[in-house]
């Protein structure tokens, strides 16, 4: 795997969120209430175990959206990313699902999210917001062995949602490196759109007393 650079605790961040006076909940299964909020239309930014030794958000490091509307592209664009709205994101599914809304083989892994893949026709419409203009996808399969809570999350909104699949790319800004400390994190957070951050086992809302 590529989930060799730095983790940090809950204790670690527990610590920072009390010195820095940040109201946070820490919900009995945080994989449920964060799908659920995806699934609401909230943007998240996903601070979980070790940083990926990677230009690419696999799930550790990530904001993470539903894929299922169109302007859900244009909004992460235009609202953390600040780059043109035309640009398009990548897909995290559960890996035993992939087959089904990709064409690729049934047990097909590309964990990596390394390969451009073609959307199945009848899935095009269904997840607008992680499909190229030319009907291919960024895909990364998403194993419970390579990531255990990126895997439940994505199978808790498969519940709510019918779709296993989210909107993954990665955390920072434009222009700017992929976050690595929970500080790097919340700064980030508080400087542009996202609603909604997840560090570790704690869930920081703006819009929440």
């Amino acid at each position: 795997n590529v989930f060799l650079g730095p983790e940090f605790s809950n204790k670690n961040i527990s610590k920072l969120l009390k010195n820095y006076n940040l109201n946070f909940s820490r919900p009995a299964n945080l994989s449920k209430y964060v799908a659920k909020k995806l699934s609401e239309g909230y943007l998240i930014g996903w601070f979980q175990n070790k940083m990926e030794f990677t230009h690419r958000a696999l799930g550790n490091r990530s904001i993470l959206a539903d894929p299922r509307k169109l302007n859900m592209q244009q909004k992460v664009n235009s609202a953390v990313k600040y780059r043109e709205s035309f640009r398009p994101f990548a897909p995290a599914a559960l890996d035993k699902e992939a087959y089904k809304i990709f064409k690729v083989e049934k047990n097909y892994k590309i964990q990596f999210m390394e390969k451009a893949v073609f959307v199945k026709k009848n899935w095009k419409k269904k997840i607008p917001a992680v499909v190229h203009v030319d009907g291919t996808a960024r895909l990364q399969t998403v194993s419970e062995k390579f990531n255990k809570k990126f895997y439940e999350l994505i199978s808790e909104f498969y519940k709510i949602t019918g779709v296993p699949v989210i909107l993954n790319t990665s955390f920072n800004l434009n222009g700017e490196p992929i976050v690595m400390t929970p500080s790097d994190a919340i700064r980030t957070f508080y400087t542009c759109g996202l609603d909604i951050l997840v560090l570790q086992d704690f869930v920081i809302e703006k819009n929440k007393k």
